[in-house]
């Protein structure tokens, strides 16, 4: 709501003229200048080691997450635990931001980098 002064008296209820703009621009369809090439590539997420949850835990996170089997998710664990980090999945960009956010929900560390 305008607080303005408004003078009815100068108000013109004759033919009001818009413009045309010269030039019309189109939208960007594009996904913040990311090409196909940089979303369709091989991603891949880490999980790193910390000082905070148990290997149990990790392992059950792996299964519950990756539908790993127990002896699949505890190799993982392990190479988390004796190396530092280790590949849990492998997919597009979408899919990798996808299980890093769902470790993250479950309080593990993980990261993902182009392959």
């Amino acid at each position: 709501m305008s607080t303005g002064n408004m003078s009815t008296g100068n108000m013109s209820t004759g033919n009001m003229s818009t413009a045309a703009p010269l030039e019309v621009m189109e939208p960007d369809t594009g996904t913040l200048g990311e090409t196909v090439e940089e979303t369709a590539a091989p991603w891949v997420v880490l999980v790193w080691n910390d000082p905070i949850n148990l290997m149990s835990y990790v392992t059950l996170v792996l299964q519950r997450l990756f539908g790993y089997s127990k002896a699949e998710a505890d190799k993982l664990m392990m190479q988390v635990h004796t190396e530092g980090k280790a590949a849990v999945s492998h997919g597009t960009r979408s899919e990798a931001e996808r299980d890093v956010f769902r470790l993250h929900e479950h309080g593990l560390w993980a990261t993902m980098q182009q392959d």
